[in-house]
């Protein structure tokens, strides 16, 4: 028997309709604020992600799926979302069009990382990316999605904690700042965060190692070397939230795994999911346009895991609507009846009603077994005489009510009671 891939899962017919709920929410909220739906390849030449998610990323050093193709290029599965649509942003020419261009996707990435609750080596992410708009009102509406996402899902018990991480200029005070106060403690850290000492010290911040992060708890924090404008546009932020009554915490701390990041940096942490329980993280990425060669363009945006997601909201025992169940199902008497099943539910089909019947030649006994436990609504037996009648009986499978239709008319009652 051969087994599933370590850290990929199945989603079998039965949790289907979980995430048919989830991606249906999440659509029409991205529909709400105006985000038109992008799908990009699931590969994507290696150097996009060398150049746009950053070489001293775990993500690029230790995570991402490469390989040659056939034609000797060097290609990735896609590890994140955002890099992709940056280069389609450039590609397709978007840039010229009116701005902003509001973009959302639902896609798999793939990450070589030790699975865990929620965040396997193949997941989903759901993903809005907003371009051409430098306001801070732009980082507020990307988090007014996330969070209006989150409530019309049933999820409200959330920290939302955000950051600003300045820009260029910012960062390269910051930067000899932190070297200063790390120097003296360097042997004492990982061998990644030795290499990222000088490469990109800042990525030190996201280390997960308990000794490095025991080291860096008392470091100096980003938001006291600010620059006037990126102080100015952290504090419209923070502003604009608290008009907008969304709690949120400033957390100092939060940095990002990822190397495109500029000024406004945040993350959605439930505490229904154990330590590692962010649902959603985000921010701004002024630079990555031009980092992967197109023309400097203001971008925001935020990305969440689905499976996590989904995990979240069993963890809470909140609804995902109805399981897919048929319509109605036709159960045949008799070989001659089996002909006019089939006809009668493609008729029924093509009216836009979700329609099953007998595919196995069973008893009448063995289908109403079968019928009880597909969850079907209504049931139309057919036999000798309705054939000969024309005139059928439509039984309710929840009430016991049964009621007698013609055939030409079937479609219209079924219909009007859905």
């Amino acid at each position: 028997m051969i087994n599933i891939p370590k850290g990929t899962k199945d989603v079998l017919p039965q949790e289907a309709y979980k995430w048919h709920y989830v991606e249906n929410v999440a659509r029409q909220t991205a529909k709400d604020f105006c985000a038109s739906e992008i799908r990009t390849p699931t590969f994507e030449h290696t150097e996009l992600f060398l150049r746009g998610v950053g070489d001293t990323t775990d993500i690029v050093n230790k995570e991402m799926y490469t390989f040659e193709d056939k034609g000797g290029r060097s290609i990735t599965l896609k590890p994140e979302g955002t890099a992709g649509v940056a280069r389609a942003f450039i590609e397709n020419s978007l840039y010229a069009g009116v701005q902003p261009t509001k973009m959302y996707y639902i896609t798999p990435v793939f990450r070589y990382e030790k699975p865990q609750a929620g965040r396997l080596r193949e997941h989903h992410q759901f993903g809005v990316e907003y371009y051409g708009s430098d306001s801070p009102y732009a980082d507020v509406e990307v988090m007014m999605i996330a969070k209006t996402f989150f409530n019309r899902l049933g999820i409200t018990r959330l920290k939302l904690n955000i950051n600003s991480i300045g820009c260029r200029e910012c960062r390269k005070k910051y930067n000899e700042a932190l070297k200063d106060y790390l120097r003296s403690n360097l042997d004492k850290m990982c061998p990644t965060c030795r290499e990222r000492f000088d490469k990109n010290p800042l990525r030190i911040l996201d280390c997960k190692e308990e000794g490095c992060r025991a080291i860096t708890a008392n470091a100096p924090v980003i938001p006291d070397y600010l620059c006037d404008d990126c102080r100015a546009h952290h504090e419209s932020v923070c502003n604009q939230l608290s008009l907008l009554g969304i709690d949120y915490e400033v957390n100092p701390h939060i940095v990002r795994g990822l190397d495109y990041y500029t000024r406004t940096v945040f993350e959605f942490i439930s505490s229904d999911i154990g330590a590692q329980g962010t649902v959603c993280g985000g921010g701004r990425y002024n630079n990555l346009i031009e980092e992967v060669g197109g023309k400097p363009c203001p971008a925001v945006g935020f990305g969440m895991g689905l499976e996590r997601l989904i995990l979240t909201m069993e963890s809470l025992g909140l609804p995902f609507g109805q399981e897919d169940v048929p319509d109605v199902y036709i159960a045949p008497l008799c070989d001659e009846a089996k002909d006019e099943a089939m006809l009668l539910a493609d008729t029924l089909r093509t009216a836009g009603i979700s329609c099953d019947t007998d595919l196995l030649g069973r008893s009448f006994k063995a289908q109403l077994k079968y019928v009880n436990k597909t969850g079907a609504r209504y049931m139309i037996v057919i036999g000798t005489d309705e054939m000969a009648s024309g005139v059928y009986a439509v039984k309710n499978l929840l009430s016991g009510s049964s009621e007698q239709v013609k055939k030409v008319d079937l479609a219209a009652y079924l219909n009007n009671l859905k």
